[in-house]
């Protein structure tokens, strides 16, 4: 296949858009749908201070890459979550993505803190994905705050984007249809506004610009996440956008066409945030879920 743009050898097909790119014009591509999402949503401002949460894989390391070479004023945020050589892997390649960038990264390790997810997961009986949420949320909003961060960017992509939207409405999850925006407002000091401006692009489209760009990240699926219903709803995704090209693309943005203003987007504006009793962090309780989860440590 030949480059839709210069006639060479083509290095990535991509058949929703039955075209294919080279490295330079493939790169010009990418750039162009994150910067056409932020524009569409209005995501972002040259004036943020931009918190990037990252993992150490692909979507999160290349979301920082290029929000940097956009000009954004950006910090990386990692939580190591004390799984093991997952984990100690995963550190390292943020730390090394940071350095060889010149970026800075603020790095939360579980195991310091006394609160690794399986040991967690292990003491409430809960699923290792529903603590790991649960967790990450209070110390992104925390490292937030104390950061003066204005917004928190995710490397959430297309393929994510359906997946959890194929769940949401084979449940009819009326409560997360309506927080399926890729932008969410801020709620309160802490809760700062979160983006995801890879909703356009696909898994494979993001693993090629890392390869091309030599980002190097980890591979690796959390080994926590097996059997986890996100994964096959993604592989029907799959299945289906094999056999018709564009069904991913279509069924996101459709949704925000004609159906997403039936699912208004449900706030807790309504109750009175308050300081947690125990961590100081805003809270529409007492006591925040992150101090009632960590509390049954003690128990």
């Amino acid at each position: 296949m030949k480059c839709v743009k210069c006639e060479s050898n083509a290095v990535i097909s991509m058949m929703r858009h039955n075209a294919g790119f080279c490295k330079e014009h493939f790169t010009e591509y990418f750039h162009r749908q994150v910067e056409t999402a932020v524009k569409d949503h209005s995501m972002l401002k040259k004036t943020d201070r931009i918190m990037v949460c990252v993992s150490g894989g692909k979507d999160s390391l290349v979301l920082w890459h290029v929000l940097n070479l956009m000009g954004y004023d950006t910090v990386g945020m990692y939580v190591s979550l004390g799984i093991g050589e997952y984990s100690i892997r995963s550190k390292a390649k943020v730390n090394a993505f940071a350095e060889k960038q010149g970026l800075k990264a603020i790095i939360v390790d579980l195991d310091e803190e006394g609160c690794p997810i399986p040991l967690l997961a292990a003491k409430t009986k809960r699923n290792d994905c529903s603590v790991c949420g649960q967790v990450k949320r209070h110390y992104f909003n925390k490292t937030a705050l104390d950061g003066g961060f204005t917004v928190a960017a995710t490397g959430h992509n297309l393929d994510d984007e359906t997946a959890r939207m194929l769940g949401n409405v084979l449940r009819w999850d009326t409560k997360h249809l309506s927080k399926m925006s890729p932008v969410l407002p801020e709620e309160g000091e802490t809760m700062k506004r979160k983006v995801k401006p890879l909703i356009r692009l696909t898994e494979k489209e993001v693993a090629a610009y890392a390869f091309l760009n030599g980002i190097d990240y980890i591979p690796d699926e959390c080994p926590k996440s097996k059997g986890a219903s996100s994964i096959k709803f993604k592989e029907v995704l799959n299945e289906l956008e094999s056999s018709i090209p564009g069904t991913k693309h279509f069924f996101y943005g459709e949704f925000f066409r004609a159906a997403a203003d039936r699912f208004p987007y449900v706030s807790n504006e309504d109750s009175e945030l308050k300081k947690c009793i125990k961590c100081g962090t805003e809270s529409y309780l007492d006591m925040c879920s992150f101090c009632r989860l960590t509390e049954k440590l003690n128990g």
